[in-house]
């Protein structure tokens, strides 16, 4: 079933910053009111914001949608775990 999630396609809409639906999350690994993290097919997405709510989570459908102010969507890349050496030789 993880599997099936991490082939949604992947959208995000924004209306004037205030609100943010998005398909294609897998997990969410945390949130408060100045941040939500998720985690997408396409890397983990960070959206920062002030007064930052959760409206609807549906993980089986993979959709999310955040009310507040949004100031910033950050993806981060997936990087390779272990030192610095390890990351050099892989």
């Amino acid at each position: 079933m993880a599997e099936d999630r991490m082939q949604l396609p992947h959208k995000l809409t924004l209306n004037e910053r205030k609100a943010l639906t998005m398909t294609g999350v897998t997990e969410v690994v945390s949130f408060d009111d100045g941040a939500v993290i998720l985690k997408t097919g396409l890397g983990t997405l960070v959206v920062q914001g002030k007064d930052l709510q959760l409206k609807t989570l549906s993980l089986d459908g993979g959709q999310v949608a955040v009310d507040g102010h949004v100031t910033a969507l950050v993806y981060e890349e997936n990087r390779p775990s272990g030192g610095l050496l390890n990351r050099l030789f892989r």
